[in-house]
């Protein structure tokens, strides 16, 4: 059978950078490729070299599709021949409807006017294959993250799709939704379609990929056989990272103290639905020298709890108090809260998180620009090296502290936006989704770096939607459901099961 798609020896290089180094990659007809590699290996360069976002002539190397060697000068050629790419971010118009979004570009048009009737007939017909019933006139805006992942997919078999690259089509979506995905996946198989999946969530990457190709610093190192053999996630873990891997989270004594963070009573409702309550009655502790987490699924309110704390940055009629070292202060405002001691990393680092047209330096300081000013001026001397030291310390890869945060890869983001808020030199940092969308081995590097705040004696307060993350990291972990806590466990007595049934339990009583 000869394959659909074979890239040999691509390379590409950037200002400062070799991204990808004689790579090589072939495809089947009719599999599900799925490509790993930790974050900046290059999995998402190479994907649009093969979709022409690179286009040929910036990268060396040959790509042949259906046995015919191609170059394409843009996303629009690779497009007509049936590759179609559905990046991370999605390129969804969120105030235009899903017929709309469906034909942007592609209009369904006679006589150079748009066929409303057969533009709505045939949204109907594509969402159908993906499993959607929406009416082909909601908003993007108004539907889920799950359903406009699927609603870019029905997209993407508008334009007669052959080869489907998805990049990290699970980050952003719970269990229900990513299995949703995944088996819509493995159904476009049977059809006899190719795709190309990257992943950092190896158990799915186990579940559904018929070959697995590495990709290591920008080279392509191995490519591994699931028809053939049994390949699990510790040995995918081995050839990303180079080595074994004797445990996910590094070990760490606790050394906890008295309370430092106390949330009393607490209440948030809706921000633009005011009869609508997020938070109901929120007690919580945080004691010095701890990591607490806040297990929960989507929708029960854990990321309205952080922000509504956090400078009432979500939010209206919010009642309660905040202590911290058992004296009450104002978080009224973000500027309050931050002077209080407290800081919020955001489960969003590319909207909310970061500048991505500003370097490393400016992002660094963006949070506490008294810390390098002098008279109200800022002192660029000591911007550069206070982001130097952050860069060093938090093992930020990059080319120097002038990269723009754009440029990247996603766990380097993250250490950025983690560098922006231990600027603010806090007590108490709240980290919201703090791993997610990154490779395993950037998650220790982040995890080592949560252990050595809880060493020094300061408050963690983490959210996050990967149970063994919590179960691997936290002390203590309350279960939040409906916008209440429904259970509080010991870290070392919980686990999955008895997590899911504090929320099941409180699902029946309400």
């Amino acid at each position: 059978m000869s394959a659909i798609l074979e890239m040999r020896g691509i390379t590409k290089t950037f200002p400062g950078v070799k991204a990808l180094d004689n790579v090589n990659l072939v495809v089947q007809p009719g599999e599900i490729h799925a490509i790993c590699g930790e974050n900046g290996a290059g999995k998402s360069t190479l994907m649009k070299v093969l979709s022409g976002v690179y286009p040929h002539g910036s990268y060396t190397g040959d790509i042949l599709y259906e046995g015919k060697t191609v170059s394409f000068r843009d996303i629009s050629e690779s497009e007509h021949l049936g590759i179609i790419i559905i990046h991370q971010e999605l390129a969804l118009v969120p105030l235009l409807s899903i017929a709309e979004n469906m034909f942007l570009g592609n209009e369904t048009a006679r006589f150079g006017i748009i066929d409303w009737d057969r533009a709505f007939a045939r949204t109907r017909e594509l969402l159908a294959l993906v499993g959607l019933d929406e009416n082909p006139e909601t908003l993007i805006t108004n539907l889920g993250i799950g359903k406009q992942q699927l609603v870019e997919i029905a997209k993407a078999l508008a334009k007669k799709v052959k080869l489907l690259i998805l990049d990290e089509p699970t980050a952003s979506l719970n269990e229900s939704d990513s299995e949703k995905l995944l088996n819509l996946l493995l159904g476009f198989k049977k059809q006899g379609m190719s795709s190309i999946i990257i992943s950092h969530k190896l158990n799915e990457i186990s579940k559904v990929a018929d070959q697995i190709t590495i990709i290591r610093d920008g080279t392509s190192v191995e490519t591994l056989d699931c028809r053939r053999d049994a390949i699990t996630e510790d040995r995918i873990i081995k050839g990303m990272v180079g080595r074994d891997m004797e445990s996910r989270y590094p070990p760490r004594e606790p050394k906890i103290g008295g309370p430092l963070l106390e949330i009393r009573n607490w209440n948030a409702f809706h921000h633009v639905h005011a009869d609508r309550a997020v938070c109901r009655n929120i007690n919580l502790t945080v004691r010095r020298g701890e990591i607490v987490g806040v297990a929960g699924l989507m929708g029960a309110g854990r990321t309205e709890l952080a922000m509504s704390v956090f400078g009432r940055s979500y939010g209206q009629n919010i009642s309660g108090e905040v202590l911290l070292d058992g004296k009450p202060v104002d978080v009224s405002t973000i500027t309050k809260a931050i002077a209080a001691g407290i800081a919020y990393v955001t489960e969003d680092r590319k909207q909310l998180g970061l500048v991505l047209d500003e370097n490393i330096t400016k992002n660094t300081t963006l949070a506490n620009l008294p810390g390098v000013s002098k008279a109200m001026v800022i002192d660029s001397d000591r911007e550069f090296v206070v982001a130097s030291d952050y860069r060093s310390k938090l093992n930020i890869r990059s080319f120097g502290v002038e990269q723009q945060a754009v440029n990247l890869s996603g766990g380097n983001q993250q250490k950025v936006v983690l560098s922006k808020w231990l600027f603010t030199r806090p007590e108490v940092l709240i980290l919201d989704e703090p791993t997610r969308g990154i490779d395993v081995g950037a998650k220790y590097e982040i995890y080592a770096i949560i252990n050595a705040l809880a060493e020094e004696g300061k408050g963690v307060l983490m959210i996050s939607s990967e149970m063994p993350e919590l179960l691997g990291m936290c002390d203590r972990i309350y279960v939040m459901n409906e916008g209440r806590f429904v259970g509080e466990f010991p870290g070392r007595e919980a686990t999955q099961e008895t997590i899911m049934r504090a929320i099941m339990r409180s699902k029946e009583l309400n």
